[in-house]
């Protein structure tokens, strides 16, 4: 099969289905649940039916409704799922296989998903691994969708900006900032989850959804969003002051950024994703905050908002080429507030490209 990188995508899978032992490889979607990796591996982006790949042949099983779509958008053989549950369909092609073994994605499948397969009687395969090691390294048509995604969110912050004010609810200024996204040519923001915008004291909160609080004068406001072009992602957090800054948010922000511009020197390949983590962690310590940065330094980007690797002390991942990461450290203190400073980050060989540079690293107000 030669069909550009999903071609590529198939055969490092099926490498790495041979060091597994797997046989088999079947890749269900159940009303949306994992889309993202079959549409990687597959092209297809409908919301249900499965990928199934042995080491010569490619299946791809939805129903009729997604037909005509998955014949334009996959290079796989396409089947119908001729009533009866997508599972169903499954089993009937795998007994046509007769395969030695059958892999799944352990945490990726339901209960019931799991048991329909063991009832077939083929030993089941774990390769839960598989896939996010392959979606991990992005290659050259990725990279500038993250980008454009990156540079949508940009524009679409400022043209919010230039609107907000004293008197606008966070809950108004997530649903403009969304359809400014989708104004500059973007599907929209992550979609599985809103967009983090805190203002005043709920910017301690490190994942403060909006709600009706009113933007007041003197407040200042964090806010974590993105959006998605081309089915990939973009992340970013950026604050802003509702009048002039605060004198104790001009020392966090400056120490954050500090922070953010330590980590983002380290971000080359070999180095280990911790010790990135504890760059940053080390100068929010020494400014006193060390307390006040209760998460991971950063993670993964692409289909998804959360991939592998992960900027943490809790992870052992070492930075790749072709990884795009997030870096956003952040202090937050209760019943005061905080800030949180992020951009997107892709490894090359040579360091790290910062793929939201559009967007300005300051403080903005309005």
């Amino acid at each position: 099969m030669n069909f550009g990188p999903i071609g590529r995508r198939v055969e490092a899978l099926r490498r790495l289905m041979t060091e597994r032992g797997c046989f088999s490889f079947v890749l269900p979607v159940i009303e949306r649940a994992n889309w993202e990796s079959l549409y990687y591996l597959s092209g297809f982006r409908g919301t249900s039916g499965a990928a199934v790949v042995t080491s010569t042949e490619t299946f791809l099983v939805t129903d009729g409704r997604y037909l005509a779509q998955a014949r334009r958008q996959s290079p796989f053989e396409v089947l119908e799922q001729r009533g009866g549950r997508l599972s169903e369909a499954l089993a009937a092609l795998l007994r046509r296989l007769s395969p030695r073994n059958v892999g799944l994605e352990w945490d990726r499948v339901t209960h019931g998903t799991y048991l329909s397969f063991e009832s077939l009687g083929y030993p089941l395969v774990d390769v839960s691994s598989l896939l996010p090691r392959l979606r991990r390294r992005k290659d050259e048509t990725e990279i500038p969708l993250i980008r454009g995604a990156a540079e949508r969110a940009a524009l679409a912050f400022r043209r919010t900006l230039a609107k907000a004010g004293e008197g606008m609810t966070e809950r108004e200024f997530a649903a403009l900032l969304e359809f400014e996204i989708r104004s500059a040519g973007a599907e929209g923001g992550w979609g599985t989850s809103d967009f983090i915008v805190a203002s005043g004291s709920r910017s301690a909160l490190p994942h403060g959804r909006p709600t009706d609080r009113v933007f007041l004068r003197g407040d200042w406001v964090t806010v974590d969003f993105g959006a998605r072009y081309g089915d990939y992602l973009s992340d970013i957090t950026r604050n802003f002051t509702v009048g002039p800054a605060d004198p104790w948010l001009l020392e966090i922000h400056g120490l954050v950024t500090c922070a953010h511009d330590r980590a983002a020197a380290l971000l080359v390949p070999g180095v280990p994703c911790r010790d990135v983590d504890r760059a940053a962690r080390s100068v929010i310590e020494e400014g006193g905050y060390g307390e006040a940065f209760p998460h991971g330094l950063g993670h993964g980007l692409g289909l998804e908002v959360h991939e592998a690797p992960r900027l943490s002390p809790r992870f052992d991942d070492i930075l790749e080429v072709g990884d795009v990461v997030t870096v956003e450290p952040g202090i937050y203190v209760e019943g005061r507030g905080g800030v949180r400073l992020e951009d997107d980050y892709v490894i090359t060989e040579t360091g790290a490209i910062c793929l939201t540079e559009k967007l300005e690293a300051r403080l903005f107000e309005v």
